[in-house]
C-alpha cells in the first residue's frame, strides 16, 4: 500500500482535473475501511452518488466475462436521503443493463448481504453510514456472495469514479426501469429470519423464556430482531425505535456512553439481556442482567469460548489489530490459532476463508460466524447471545467470570482525537515517516506497521495508534494486565503526540 492510501480520506491529494461534479468538484473521492462515507450536502450529493453507481457498473461490466444477465442488490437504511440515494443508484444500474433487485423496505445491512448470497449474485450495495453521526451518509459495496469489497476492487472503482464526468453517466427513470423489469422489487425478510432460526438452538432458547430489551438506536434492526427473538419465545420489549434521522441526538453506535437508558431499564425491570445495534444493524452492543455494558471485546471472547467449550467446535479465530488478545489465550488453550489482520471487515472475511476460522470480529462490535454471511451481522450475533445464555445455563456475568478465572483479565483504554488538517499531516509524518514513538519503560517485544503503528510489549500488553478509515479522527487503543497500566500507556502516547490539550472521546 502506498503512503497515500494509508492517509485518511480527507487527507488524500486533490484531483488534477475537474470531474464535473457540483459538490467538492476537485476532491478525490475514495473508500475507507467501511465503504464510502461523506457529509450530506457536501460530498454526499446526487451527482457523486450517481457517478459512484456508474463507476461500480463500469467495474462490473469489465468483470462480466460476456455474461448476458447481471444482477445487483440494492438496500437502504433509515438515514436522511438513503431511500432517494438507493433510487438514484438503481436508475444508473438499470441504464447500464444490470437487473436491480431493490429491497422493498428499509433493511439491515446483514439482510442485504444475505440477499446477495442467497440469490447467487455477486454484487450489491447498502446505502448507509452505519454508526456515523446523522450528518453523514454513505455506500457499502459488497461482492462475491455478500462480503465486503476488497481494497483491490474499491481501488479500481475509485479510478473509474474519479475520471468520470456527468455526461458519462447513464440514467433510466425509476418507473420506466420498473416497467421494463430492469428494477425488480424483492422482499427477503422471511428468508433471512428463517435462515437465522435454522442456525441457532431454538428449542434451548424456548425452554429458557428469556426476557430481553431491544434498543435499535433509531436504526433498522427492530423488525428482524423482534421476529427472531419472539419466534424463540422470548419476552421482547423495544425502546428508541421510532423513525428519527437524527438518532435521538446521539451517535447510533452501541457503547457504554450511548446505552444509559438500556442499562437502567434492564436493571429496573429485571431483563435477562439488553441488546442494541448500530444504525444499520451490523454491529452489536450487549448489556448484562446487572446493567453492565459488555465491551465488544468481551462479546467476541464469550462467543469464541462458547463455540469451543460448550458447542465443542474446533477452529481458529480472526481479530483485527485493535481487538483483545484474550482471544489468543483461548485459542492456544484449545490448540487453535488466533490470526491478526488490519482494521476493516474485508480483511477478517478473507482471513476466515483462508484459515477456515469459526469466528471473526473486531473491537467495534462487528463479528461473523463461519457458515453465515461473510460480513458483520448484529442480528444473528444477538440471537447467538440468547442461545449462549440458554445452553450454558448461566447469565452473561457468570460466563465472563468463568472465562476470567481460567484465562485472566485484560483491561483496555480507548481514545479518539479530532483536529485540523495541518495537525493530521504533522502526526502522520511523525508516526509513519519519521517513525518516532514514546520511550516506554516496559520492554518492547516488537513494533508493527501493518495498520497504523502497534507496539507489542513483553508483558503481552500493547498499544496502537491509527487514523480511522471511516471518520476524520486519530484513534489510540491499549490493552494491558491492569486498568492503570492501560491508562498510563495511552496517556504517555497522548503526551508524546501533544494531544493532551485536545478533548478526547472515550
Amino acid at each position: 500500500m502506498s503512503n497515500l492510501q494509508q492517509l485518511p480520506v480527507s487527507m488524500r491529494r486533490k484531483c488534477k482535473e475537474n470531474t464535473g461534479r457540483t459538490g467538492k468538484e476537485n476532491e478525490m473521492l475514495s473508500f475507507g475501511t467501511g465503504g464510502w462515507r461523506a457529509i450530506i450536502g457536501d460530498e454526499f450529493t446526487r451527482d457523486n452518488i450517481s457517478s459512484l453507481a456508474q463507476a461500480i457498473a463500469d467495474y462490473i461490466k469489465n468483470q462480466a466475462d460476456q455474461r448476458e444477465a447481471l444482477g445487483f442488490v440494492i438496500g437502504y437504511d433509515r438515514r436522511f436521503l438513503s431511500q432517494k440515494a438507493a433510487v438514484w443508484m438503481s436508475e444508473v444500474m438499470a441504464a447500464n443493463g444490470l437487473t436491480v433487485y431493490f429491497i422493498k423496505e428499509v433493511a439491515p445491512t446483514p439482510l442485504i448481504m444475505y440477499t446477495i448470497l442467497s440469490s447467487g449474485l455477486e454484487y450489491g450495495i447498502a446505502v448507509t453510514a452505519s454508526h456515523n453521526s446523522s450528518d453523514y451518509n454513505g455506500v457499502k459495496l459488497f461482492v462475491d456472495g455478500g462480503k465486503d469489497a476488497t481494497q483491490d476492487i474499491t481501488d479500481q472503482v475509485e479510478v473509474n469514479w474519479n475520471r468520470l464526468k456527468q455526461k458519462d453517466i447513464k440514467r433510466m427513470e425509476y418507473d420506466e426501469a420498473l416497467r421494463l423489469g430492469r428494477i425488480q422489487i424483492t422482499d427477503p425478510f422471511n428468508s433471512y429470519i428463517d435462515n437465522i432460526l435454522s442456525s441457532i438452538e431454538l428449542e434451548k432458547i424456548k425452554e429458557r423464556r428469556l426476557k430481553i430489551l431491544i434498543d435499535p438506536m433509531y436504526g433498522v434492526s427492530r423488525t428482524c430482531l423482534a421476529a427472531v427473538l419472539v419466534s424463540a419465545r422470548c419476552q421482547v420489549d423495544v425502546i428508541n425505535d421510532r423513525h428519527d434521522p437524527l438518532f435521538g441526538g446521539r451517535l447510533p453506535s452501541p457503547s457504554a456512553n450511548t446505552l444509559n437508558k438500556l442499562k437502567d431499564m434492564v436493571v429496573e425491570r429485571n431483563y435477562d439481556l439488553g441488546v442494541a445495534t448500530d444504525g444499520d444493524a451490523d454491529r452489536l452492543g450487549i448489556v448484562d442482567e446487572k446493567g453492565n455494558f459488555i465491551h465488544p471485546n468481551d462479546i467476541l471472547v464469550l462467543l469464541y469460548y462458547y463455540l469451543l467449550e460448550y458447542k465443542k467446535l474446533r477452529g481458529s479465530v480472526v481479530r483485527n489489530i485493535a481487538t483483545t488478545h484474550l482471544l489468543d489465550r483461548i485459542a492456544i488453550d484449545h490448540g487453535q490459532v488466533c490470526y491478526e489482520v488490519p482494521v476493516g471487515f474485508k480483511h477478517i472475511s478473507s482471513a476466515m476463508e483462508e484459515h477456515q476460522a469459526i469466528i471473526g470480529g473486531e473491537s467495534s462490535g462487528g463479528l461473523t460466524i463461519n457458515g453465515r454471511i461473510r460480513g458483520k451481522d448484529g442480528i444473528f450475533a444477538a440471537a447467538l447471545m440468547a442461545e449462549l445464555i440458554s445452553v450454558a445455563g448461566k447469565n452473561i456475568s457468570g460466563l465472563l467470570e468463568e472465562i476470567h478465572e481460567r484465562y485472566g483479565r485484560l483491561w483496555s483504554e480507548e481514545r479518539d482525537y479530532s483536529f485540523s488538517e495541518k495537525r493530521k499531516k504533522e502526526l502522520y509524518r511523525l508516526l509513519f515517516e519519521e517513525k518516532k514513538l514514546p520511550a516506554y519503560s516496559e520492554p518492547v517485544k516488537h513494533i508493527s506497521y501493518l495498520d497504523g503503528v502497534k507496539i507489542y510489549f513483553e508483558n503481552d500488553g500493547w498499544i496502537i495508534v491509527r487514523f480511522s478509515g471511516t471518520e476524520p479522527v486519530l484513534r489510540i487503543f491499549s490493552e494491558m494486565e491492569s486498568k492503570e497500566e492501560a491508562y498510563e500507556a495511552v496517556k504517555q502516547m497522548e503526551e508524546f503526540l501533544q494531544l493532551n490539550q485536545i478533548k478526547a472521546t472515550a
